[in-house]
């Protein structure tokens, strides 16, 4: 038998807390947070005093409430004093990106044992919008800070308001139904085929926000109570992000849970994990039916943690839109399996993604699952802004077949390059993808192309023209050739 490596990392703690709508208000986040972290250290299930021995507290960031030093007053609340504080930046890879670096430390000798939480109560917050109130929660951050995007916003992204993620992830998954030759209603049943069986999962899930199985017909049909959001996606097939939830997940050493005294069925090793990115603009996307920062990742997480795909029993990959899902499985080459395989919360639209936080959920939830099914193993992914960052984790109650984990090899910049943009153009241009914004009322107010322009580059294109918004929606437009003409401020306009 394999020894195991002292320095190993390995989750030996999590817990989740959710207000479930009506159950509401939510305590604020750093009730929340300190509510997740002791219930993370409690099951560990350890002889020693896990809370004491944490060396490093790690927040993901929190959209709700900004606090002044959040670290500092979860610390203060827990009665600890970790020498290794850090609050997070924004993105759905940042808590497996927490607990893989911290995983990093551990196997470098930086870290013993580490604590990963987050929460939002955004929910809460909405609701007192909507009274007219605003939350009064401790520790206002008396400096009112930008909220922390990564990169500077693209001058045509911004002129053809290309910023809300059901805008972008819609267009994802419109490439992929071209270049796949499925017709649009085909392809929109299958969408919701993906996702029905998703509702089933978050129905069984004591922590999901809507724990309400849906069929395919419910969340694929245009209703008053379910209109079209982006084109094809309706308001049922979108993650929901105003929810009141909180996770926290516990990292130790092997050495360190033995010291500890966390028993051996308590603990799920980190097997392999790696972080890619593609393209940070729409438009930039070489190949917007497929990502190949998602392949590079999946495929060098895999490989570290010593198995192939066909190995891993439970996935849990995140589902923001079904585009995020359908390129992880492409990626993957699991075509095949149906959407209660594909995760172990529900997903985004259904379980809920808090925020930033979404994943400490999946992985805890997963840790869960494997601890239930052991010697299996389990994959957890990430996507982060539209469709640029990826994070792909593998677990397993096994630990490394070697003895110890292998850190992934660094990745490339962008993975598969990058297509220039031309903010404005006029002249002919073919349709590379496309999706139409949907208002309140539930009908079609416009729409935006990127197309494939003579030279090589890209360009965004709006749609504006009733009669051709109502055209894209009924037959396929990728691949179209049109013509773009100038507009006001900026802006391409399509013509057929």
């Amino acid at each position: 038998m394999t020894s195991v490596d002292p320095r190993t990392p390995c989750i030996i703690g999590v817990a989740q807390r959710t207000v479930h709508p009506g159950d509401g208000p939510s305590p604020e986040p750093l009730t929340l947070w300190a509510d997740v972290v002791r219930g993370a250290a409690a099951d560990a299930r350890a002889r020693g005093n896990v809370l004491a021995a944490a060396d490093s507290l790690q927040i993901v960031y929190c959209q709700s409430w900004q606090y002044d030093d959040p670290p500092a007053r979860l610390a203060q609340v827990l009665h600890i004093d970790p020498r290794h504080r850090h609050y997070s930046g924004i993105g759905g890879t940042t808590p497996q990106v927490l607990v893989q670096n911290a995983g990093k430390a551990i196997l470098d000798g930086d870290l013993d044992v580490a604590i990963i939480t987050g929460a939002e109560a955004l929910e809460t917050v909405r609701q007192a919008k909507k009274a007219g109130e605003r939350v009064q929660w401790s520790h206002k951050d008396p400096e009112k800070k930008p909220f922390p995007f990564e990169a500077p916003f693209h001058p045509a992204e911004v002129a053809h308001q290309v910023f809300q993620a059901w805008l972008t992830f819609a267009v994802w998954d419109v490439a992929r139904r071209a270049h796949l030759g499925i017709a649009p209603d085909e392809y929109r049943r299958q969408l919701g085929e993906l996702l029905a069986p998703m509702t089933e999962v978050a129905a069984r899930n004591p922590y999901a926000w809507f724990r309400q199985p849906r069929s395919v017909d419910e969340l694929i049909t245009p209703t008053p109570g379910n209109r079209l959001v982006g084109y094809p996606y309706t308001k049922y097939m979108v993650s929901i992000m105003d929810v009141d939830m909180a996770a926290a997940v516990v990292v130790a050493s092997h050495e360190a849970a033995d010291r500890l005294g966390v028993p051996a069925d308590r603990r799920v090793y980190l097997r392999g994990w790696c972080y890619a990115t593609d393209p940070v603009y729409v438009a930039e996307h070489p190949e917007p039916w497929r990502s190949p920062a998602m392949a590079a990742a999946s495929a060098e997480a895999l490989r570290c943690a010593g198995i192939g795909v066909d190995d891993v029993a439970h996935l849990d990959l995140y589902s923001c839109f079904a585009s995020s899902v359908n390129l992880a499985v492409d990626a993957l080459g699991i075509t095949g399996r149906r959407g209660d395989q594909l995760t172990v919360t529900g997903g985004l639209p259904f379980s809920g993604g808090a925020g930033s936080d979404y994943m400490t959920h999946s992985i805890a939830a997963m840790t869960g699952v494997l601890r239930d099914d052991p010697g299996s193993n389990g994959i957890v992914s990430g996507v982060g802004m539209h469709l640029t960052k990826h994070v792909f984790g593998v677990y397993s109650t096994t630990p490394p077949p070697a003895g110890a984990v292998e850190p992934p090899t660094p990745m490339p910049k962008t993975v598969g390059g990058t297509t220039a943009i031309t903010p404005t153009y006029a002249g002919p241009a073919t349709v590379a993808t496309y999706t139409v914004a949907h208002g309140r009322e539930g009908g079609p107010e416009w729409g935006v192309a990127v197309c494939d322009l003579p030279d090589g580059t890209r360009a965004y294109g709006r749609i504006e023209d009733p009669d051709l918004l109502a055209n894209v929606e009924a037959t396929e437009w990728v691949g179209a050739a049109v013509d773009l003409v100038a507009g006001d401020n900026d802006v391409n306009l399509v013509k057929a």
